[in-house]
Protein backbone atom coordinates (compact mmCIF):
# COMPACT_ATOMS: atom_id res chain seq x y z
CA UNK A 1 0.00 0.00 0.00
CA UNK A 2 1.37 3.47 -0.88
CA UNK A 3 2.09 6.26 1.64
CA UNK A 4 -0.44 9.59 0.89
CA UNK A 5 1.61 12.47 0.29
CA UNK A 6 2.18 15.47 2.43
CA UNK A 7 -0.19 17.65 -0.57
CA UNK A 8 -2.58 14.75 -0.55
CA UNK A 9 -2.82 15.00 3.51
CA UNK A 10 -2.62 18.96 3.21
CA UNK A 11 -5.78 18.63 0.63
CA UNK A 12 -7.61 16.70 2.25
CA UNK A 13 -7.07 18.87 6.13
CA UNK A 14 -8.17 22.23 3.73
CA UNK A 15 -11.15 20.24 2.66
CA UNK A 16 -11.97 19.16 5.93
CA UNK A 17 -11.43 22.42 7.52
CA UNK A 18 -13.52 24.35 4.91
CA UNK A 19 -16.15 22.01 5.33
CA UNK A 20 -16.24 22.47 9.21
CA UNK A 21 -15.80 26.32 8.99
CA UNK A 22 -19.14 26.39 7.00
CA UNK A 23 -21.05 24.21 9.15
CA UNK A 24 -20.06 26.74 11.96
CA UNK A 25 -20.92 29.51 10.05
CA UNK A 26 -24.31 27.42 9.09
CA UNK A 27 -24.86 27.18 12.18
CA UNK A 28 -23.93 30.42 13.62
CA UNK A 29 -26.75 32.18 11.00
CA UNK A 30 -29.47 29.31 12.56
CA UNK A 31 -28.72 30.36 16.10
CA UNK A 32 -30.15 33.99 15.24
CA UNK A 33 -33.57 32.92 13.34
CA UNK A 34 -36.67 32.64 14.92
CA UNK A 35 -37.12 29.48 17.44
CA UNK A 36 -39.72 27.58 14.70
CA UNK A 37 -36.10 27.91 11.84
CA UNK A 38 -33.49 27.42 14.34
CA UNK A 39 -35.36 24.27 15.47
CA UNK A 40 -36.13 22.78 11.87
CA UNK A 41 -32.26 22.93 11.61
CA UNK A 42 -30.99 21.48 14.51
CA UNK A 43 -33.43 18.79 13.26
CA UNK A 44 -30.87 17.79 10.83
CA UNK A 45 -27.89 18.07 12.90
CA UNK A 46 -26.45 14.35 13.63
CA UNK A 47 -26.10 13.56 17.37
CA UNK A 48 -22.02 13.33 16.89
CA UNK A 49 -21.37 16.91 15.37
CA UNK A 50 -22.42 18.45 18.96
CA UNK A 51 -19.01 16.85 19.85
CA UNK A 52 -16.89 18.75 16.86
CA UNK A 53 -18.68 22.17 17.38
CA UNK A 54 -19.14 24.77 20.45
CA UNK A 55 -22.68 24.64 20.41
CA UNK A 56 -22.63 26.14 24.09
CA UNK A 57 -20.20 29.32 23.00
CA UNK A 58 -21.75 29.72 19.68
CA UNK A 59 -25.66 29.81 21.47
CA UNK A 60 -24.48 32.38 24.46
CA UNK A 61 -22.89 34.97 21.42
CA UNK A 62 -26.21 34.63 19.28
CA UNK A 63 -28.26 35.07 22.21
CA UNK A 64 -26.95 37.33 24.08
CA UNK A 65 -28.96 39.77 23.35
CA UNK A 66 -28.11 43.70 23.48
CA UNK A 67 -30.34 45.47 26.13
CA UNK A 68 -28.55 46.75 29.22
CA UNK A 69 -29.39 47.28 32.63
CA UNK A 70 -31.80 50.51 32.26
CA UNK A 71 -32.77 50.47 29.23
CA UNK A 72 -36.79 49.83 28.03
CA UNK A 73 -37.22 46.95 27.46
CA UNK A 74 -38.06 45.93 23.96
CA UNK A 75 -41.45 46.05 22.55
CA UNK A 76 -43.54 42.68 21.77
CA UNK A 77 -46.79 41.23 21.09
CA UNK A 78 -48.10 37.98 22.55
CA UNK A 79 -51.91 36.19 22.78
CA UNK A 80 -53.65 36.26 25.98
CA UNK A 81 -54.28 32.89 27.76
CA UNK A 82 -58.14 32.26 26.06
CA UNK A 83 -56.10 33.62 22.86
CA UNK A 84 -58.99 36.01 22.17
CA UNK A 85 -56.93 39.00 22.00
CA UNK A 86 -53.35 40.11 22.60
CA UNK A 87 -51.38 42.14 25.08
CA UNK A 88 -48.72 44.21 23.72
CA UNK A 89 -46.17 45.58 26.20
CA UNK A 90 -45.86 49.45 25.35
CA UNK A 91 -49.22 49.42 26.21
CA UNK A 92 -48.84 48.54 29.22
CA UNK A 93 -45.73 51.47 29.99
CA UNK A 94 -46.08 52.82 33.61
CA UNK A 95 -47.29 49.93 34.95
CA UNK A 96 -45.58 47.27 36.62
CA UNK A 97 -45.25 43.95 34.65
CA UNK A 98 -44.11 40.29 35.56
CA UNK A 99 -42.15 38.81 33.03
CA UNK A 100 -42.02 34.80 33.61
CA UNK A 101 -39.96 32.77 31.53
CA UNK A 102 -40.30 29.00 31.91
CA UNK A 103 -41.69 25.86 31.22
CA UNK A 104 -44.31 23.96 33.07
CA UNK A 105 -45.45 20.95 30.74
Amino acid sequence: MQKPSKRTLSTIAVFLLLVWGGFLIMIGWAMRQPPEKFGRVMSHVPGPAFMLFPFETMWTEARAGRVQTGDAAPDFRLPTLDHKSEVELSALRGKPVVLVFGSYT
